[in-house]
């Protein structure tokens, strides 16, 4: 199992409180409409909405194959392809994000959804099929209702009570959100949240949705020490087992759980901040320690965590997060 240095977290979480300070006056709101439904949308649409995006955002590119696409004029990669493209489905056929229309989804409906000329997702015929899993068992248990999915956690993230699960137990039935380090069903909590359709009751059960940006940035950090023989396979390159994945993401979990109490910070808020610090700044192969700007870790001369980091200190060179593509965890 890969181990967690505290002290480490904390230093981090010390030199984020005031990056986090900052952008907790201002949160993204997930309103923007070229990737969300407005302000305006009904609240089961954009429960719905969520749901299905969410149950789809894994695993979007392949080594030398990005999915990227130029949609309307504007060129898009990963998951603001993925959410463009949901967008425009929202707004040019709405029946498509109802629990009866789902249930019947086809490999061929995803990739004349997905796909923008040459380019697709890697799995069209495993993203329909988690499709078809969501629609008839969000019939079968909510009526086809998202909002009622949501309303039956009753504020609950976790609740480990018998006859009571709160949100993430509840995703758990559904195979998309099955990542048994709930990267999905905590990315749908933060997004229903954020657009008041959930009031979390335990913030304290919140946690960041780990996916690779997170423990690339953790790796580099040194906020977790993964054993030598997990250690050699991600500097070789070398595909991890499932077993190996799970441990490694959940002491990254816990790991920036740390970093957000030390920060001050929801881990909510904390994980809008790495992520797009993942993709702008701790990027992969050689990461811009000195050369970022237009983010919320950067200021003058570099990254505000080169001061506490490895790599931005010299100390250690950028190692990648470890490899394994084959999921639909995330």
């Amino acid at each position: 199992m890969p181990l967690i240095d505290h002290v480490q977290a904390r230093r981090v979480g010390y030199v984020l409180r005031g990056v986090a300070e900052r952008y907790a006056g201002e949160p993204d709101t997930f309103t923007d409409e070229r990737f969300y439904p407005g302000r305006g949308a009904d609240a089961e649409t954009v429960a719905m909405y969520f749901l299905v995006m969410v149950a789809m955002d894994h695993r979007l590119s392949r080594p030398g194959r990005p999915y990227e696409a130029v949609v309307e004029g504007e060129r898009l990669h990963g998951a603001d392809l993925l959410y463009r493209l949901g967008r425009l489905k929202l707004e040019r056929d709405p029946g498509f994000f109802t629990a009866e229309r789902l249930a019947g989804v086809t490999e061929a409906d995803v990739r004349a959804w997905l796909c923008v000329g040459g380019v697709c997702p890697p799995d069209p015929g495993r993203r329909a099929a988690l499709l078809r899993d969501l629609g008839l068992k969000l019939l079968r248990l909510y009526g086809g209702s998202a909002l009622r999915l949501i309303e039956a956690s009753g504020g609950w993230l976790h609740t480990w009570e018998p006859g009571a699960p709160g949100l993430v137990e509840l995703l758990r039935v559904f195979e998309a959100y099955g990542d048994p380090v709930e990267k999905k069903a905590m990315l749908f909590a933060k997004f229903v949240e954020r657009r008041g359709l959930l009031r979390v009751r335990d913030p304290w059960n919140k946690r960041v949705p780990v996916d690779n940006h997170l423990t690339r940035i953790a790796l580099r950090l040194g906020l977790v020490a993964p054993e030598e023989p997990l250690l050699a396979k991600i500097r070789g390159g070398v595909e991890a087992s499932p077993w190996e994945d799970v441990a490694l993401r959940v002491a990254v979990r816990e790991a920036w759980h740390l970093v957000a109490e030390a920060a001050g910070v929801d881990d909510f808020l904390l994980d809008d901040l790495l992520w797009t610090m993942g993709r702008r700044v701790c990027v992969h192969g050689r990461p811009r320690c000195r050369s970022c700007s237009g983010h919320h870790v950067c200021a003058e001369g570099g990254c505000v965590l080169r001061g506490v980091c490895p790599v931005g200190l010299g100390a250690a060179e950028p190692v990648e997060e470890h490899v394994f593509l084959d999921t639909y965890w995330y």
